[in-house]
């Protein structure tokens, strides 16, 4: 069940960037994000998200290459493909967790 849900909110925030990327304007709303002070703080808590799951990626997968795999998208798909990989793993995360 968890896993459905992690895919559907991958789905849900795809289908959100489909709609922004074919009605809005990117080059003007990131003029207006860096533009204002709340937009920078808004990136800021956007990409510090990215590197806290790029470190939990990279602490869980054991394999470097699958570690380059899971890890690079992340600053250009972001949650999208941070969802993908909790759904991928969740059954072996949730197992780790309950051991320790």
């Amino acid at each position: 069940m968890t896993r459905l849900f992690l895919l559907a909110l991958s789905l849900v925030l795809t289908a959100l960037i489909a709609l922004a990327v074919g009605t809005g304007d990117f080059s003007a709303a990131g003029d207006w994000l860096l533009s204002r002070p709340w937009g920078r703080v808004t990136l800021a808590d956007l990409y510090i998200g990215f590197v806290l799951s790029a470190i939990v990626i990279g602490c869980f997968e054991r394999r470097w290459i699958l570690r380059i795999v899971w890890i690079a998208p992340v600053f250009v798909l972001g949650n999208v493909w941070t969802a993908i990989w909790f759904a991928w793993r969740a059954p072996e995360l949730f197992r780790r967790l309950a051991a320790s």
